[in-house]
């Protein structure tokens, strides 16, 4: 019989996992991976990323600020903040146990697979889990979002209402 004594052993420590993107807006795909990973985790750090390979649409620190809104005041179980660099070892000097990583379809796999073991390699201590987007969520993405706000779309339900009224500031015409 095998047994799963490590992953149940008694708890000495919160489990702590690191949720990274560039949230670029966040959307509610996101806020569903982060609901759902704080079912498996006794806190979720949301990273953003600073991605050279981006151009993003909101600031690093408007990003942080629509992220926290989402949150109650008193929200002990969330901590939203900035990475640059390697994200393995930031979530290894965090104590994290885990990478979360959201994947809406298949296509999403082969990188986000070749990220995972690359993270392995670089630190073992810390693993990789990934979440499907629930099916409500899984044509959603923060490009899709901008680009339907840009040219004036409705993104409402899609992302927070915050974030939506951030868009259509930013795009105004």
């Amino acid at each position: 019989m095998i047994t799963y004594e490590p992953f149940l052993a008694e708890k000495t420590a919160d489990r702590v996992a690191v949720y990274p993107g560039t949230f670029d807006p966040i959307t509610m795909g996101h806020l569903d991976i982060i609901q759902r990973a704080l079912h498996l985790f006794d806190r979720v750090v949301v990273a953003v990323a600073k991605n050279p390979t981006k151009t993003p649409t909101f600031s690093v620190e408007e990003r942080l600020q629509m992220i926290r809104d989402c949150f109650p005041a008193d929200e002990t179980r969330v901590e939203v903040n900035s990475v640059d660099g390697l994200l393995v070892d930031y979530a290894y000097r965090r104590g994290a146990k885990a990478i979360v990583r959201g994947m809406r379809a298949v296509s999403d796999f082969e990188f986000e697979f070749q990220l995972a073991l690359m993270n392995r390699r670089l630190e073992r201590e810390v693993e990789t889990v990934f979440l499907m987007t629930a099916f409500r969520w899984i044509y959603i993405s923060s490009s899709i979002i901008k680009d339907v706000a840009r040219h004036g779309g409705d993104v409402s339900g899609l992302v927070p209402d915050h974030v939506c009224e951030r868009l259509r500031e930013k795009f105004m015409r």
